[in-house]
Protein backbone atom coordinates (compact mmCIF):
# COMPACT_ATOMS: atom_id res chain seq x y z
CA UNK A 1 0.00 0.00 0.00
CA UNK A 2 1.52 3.48 -0.63
CA UNK A 3 2.39 5.55 2.17
CA UNK A 4 -0.21 8.92 1.62
CA UNK A 5 2.46 11.87 1.74
CA UNK A 6 2.72 14.32 4.92
CA UNK A 7 1.13 16.92 3.73
CA UNK A 8 -1.72 14.90 1.99
CA UNK A 9 -2.26 13.24 5.35
CA UNK A 10 -1.97 16.76 7.46
CA UNK A 11 -5.25 18.05 4.90
CA UNK A 12 -7.09 14.95 5.79
CA UNK A 13 -6.48 15.85 9.07
CA UNK A 14 -7.84 19.22 9.41
CA UNK A 15 -10.78 18.37 7.16
CA UNK A 16 -11.80 16.30 9.70
CA UNK A 17 -11.03 18.52 12.38
CA UNK A 18 -13.03 21.49 11.01
CA UNK A 19 -16.20 19.14 10.96
CA UNK A 20 -15.60 18.61 14.09
CA UNK A 21 -15.14 15.03 16.30
CA UNK A 22 -17.46 12.70 17.64
CA UNK A 23 -19.25 13.87 20.80
CA UNK A 24 -17.45 17.49 20.33
CA UNK A 25 -15.58 16.73 23.64
CA UNK A 26 -12.29 17.29 21.42
CA UNK A 27 -10.97 19.35 18.44
CA UNK A 28 -8.68 20.81 17.06
CA UNK A 29 -7.76 22.98 13.65
CA UNK A 30 -4.43 24.50 12.84
CA UNK A 31 -2.97 27.69 15.02
CA UNK A 32 -2.40 29.82 11.74
CA UNK A 33 -4.39 28.82 8.45
CA UNK A 34 -1.97 30.48 6.52
CA UNK A 35 0.76 27.68 7.61
CA UNK A 36 1.79 25.88 4.45
CA UNK A 37 3.90 23.35 6.09
CA UNK A 38 1.07 22.38 8.37
CA UNK A 39 2.76 22.10 11.65
CA UNK A 40 1.65 24.09 14.29
CA UNK A 41 -1.84 23.27 15.47
CA UNK A 42 -4.35 23.94 18.89
CA UNK A 43 -6.04 20.79 20.43
CA UNK A 44 -9.40 21.67 23.05
CA UNK A 45 -10.19 19.13 24.95
CA UNK A 46 -13.46 19.48 27.47
CA UNK A 47 -13.11 17.53 30.92
CA UNK A 48 -14.86 14.39 31.22
CA UNK A 49 -17.66 14.29 33.61
CA UNK A 50 -17.77 12.72 36.63
CA UNK A 51 -13.95 14.01 37.09
CA UNK A 52 -12.02 16.57 38.88
CA UNK A 53 -12.23 17.89 34.92
CA UNK A 54 -15.39 18.45 34.71
CA UNK A 55 -16.63 21.39 32.77
CA UNK A 56 -13.16 22.41 32.07
CA UNK A 57 -11.74 23.48 29.01
CA UNK A 58 -8.00 22.61 28.37
CA UNK A 59 -5.74 23.83 25.61
CA UNK A 60 -2.99 22.27 24.08
CA UNK A 61 -0.49 23.23 21.41
CA UNK A 62 0.74 20.03 18.77
CA UNK A 63 3.46 20.21 16.75
CA UNK A 64 3.59 17.98 13.81
CA UNK A 65 7.13 17.47 12.21
CA UNK A 66 8.72 17.42 9.50
CA UNK A 67 8.53 13.33 9.06
CA UNK A 68 5.06 13.28 11.00
CA UNK A 69 2.87 11.01 11.05
CA UNK A 70 6.24 8.56 10.93
CA UNK A 71 6.90 10.60 13.89
CA UNK A 72 4.55 11.39 16.54
CA UNK A 73 3.45 15.16 17.21
CA UNK A 74 5.06 16.71 20.13
CA UNK A 75 2.09 17.69 22.21
CA UNK A 76 2.14 20.25 24.71
CA UNK A 77 -0.39 21.45 27.66
CA UNK A 78 -1.16 25.40 27.26
CA UNK A 79 -3.81 25.33 29.94
CA UNK A 80 -1.73 23.70 33.78
CA UNK A 81 -3.46 20.04 34.44
CA UNK A 82 -1.81 17.60 36.78
CA UNK A 83 -1.17 14.25 35.04
CA UNK A 84 1.52 11.57 35.30
CA UNK A 85 2.87 12.04 31.84
CA UNK A 86 2.47 16.52 31.69
CA UNK A 87 5.29 18.22 32.72
CA UNK A 88 4.46 20.51 35.52
CA UNK A 89 7.20 22.91 34.15
CA UNK A 90 5.95 23.42 30.95
CA UNK A 91 3.33 21.45 30.15
CA UNK A 92 5.04 18.75 28.08
CA UNK A 93 3.42 15.64 27.31
CA UNK A 94 6.30 12.84 27.72
CA UNK A 95 5.68 10.41 24.87
CA UNK A 96 6.94 7.77 26.71
CA UNK A 97 4.29 8.17 29.43
CA UNK A 98 1.38 8.60 27.01
CA UNK A 99 0.17 5.21 25.74
CA UNK A 100 -1.13 6.43 22.60
CA UNK A 101 2.11 8.34 21.30
CA UNK A 102 4.88 5.28 23.08
CA UNK A 103 2.91 2.31 21.01
CA UNK A 104 2.88 5.41 17.85
CA UNK A 105 2.16 4.01 13.98
CA UNK A 106 1.52 6.34 10.98
CA UNK A 107 -2.17 5.16 10.84
CA UNK A 108 -3.02 7.23 14.23
CA UNK A 109 -3.72 10.82 14.29
CA UNK A 110 -4.20 14.23 15.86
CA UNK A 111 -7.93 13.00 16.67
CA UNK A 112 -6.26 9.53 18.22
CA UNK A 113 -3.84 11.54 20.70
CA UNK A 114 -6.53 14.24 22.09
CA UNK A 115 -9.42 11.28 22.63
CA UNK A 116 -6.79 8.86 24.25
CA UNK A 117 -5.48 12.25 26.57
CA UNK A 118 -9.09 12.78 27.51
CA UNK A 119 -9.71 8.71 28.35
CA UNK A 120 -6.51 9.29 30.58
CA UNK A 121 -8.51 12.01 32.18
CA UNK A 122 -11.10 9.57 33.11
CA UNK A 123 -9.29 6.70 34.00
CA UNK A 124 -9.16 5.06 37.40
CA UNK A 125 -5.72 6.79 38.21
CA UNK A 126 -5.87 10.24 37.23
CA UNK A 127 -9.73 11.04 37.14
CA UNK A 128 -9.09 12.77 41.33
CA UNK A 129 -5.84 14.09 41.27
CA UNK A 130 -5.32 17.50 42.36
CA UNK A 131 -5.70 20.18 39.72
CA UNK A 132 -4.44 23.25 39.59
CA UNK A 133 -7.04 26.49 40.09
CA UNK A 134 -8.86 26.37 36.70
CA UNK A 135 -7.79 29.36 34.19
CA UNK A 136 -4.27 28.58 35.00
CA UNK A 137 -2.19 28.44 31.93
CA UNK A 138 1.97 27.36 31.49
Amino acid sequence: MAKVPRNFRLLEELEKGEKGIGDGSCSYGLEDGDDIMMSSWNGTIIGPGHTVHENRIYSLKITCGDNYPEVPPDVQFLSRVNLPFVSQVDGKVDRSKLPVLAGWNRNLSLENVLVEIRKEMASFNNRKLPQPPEGSMF
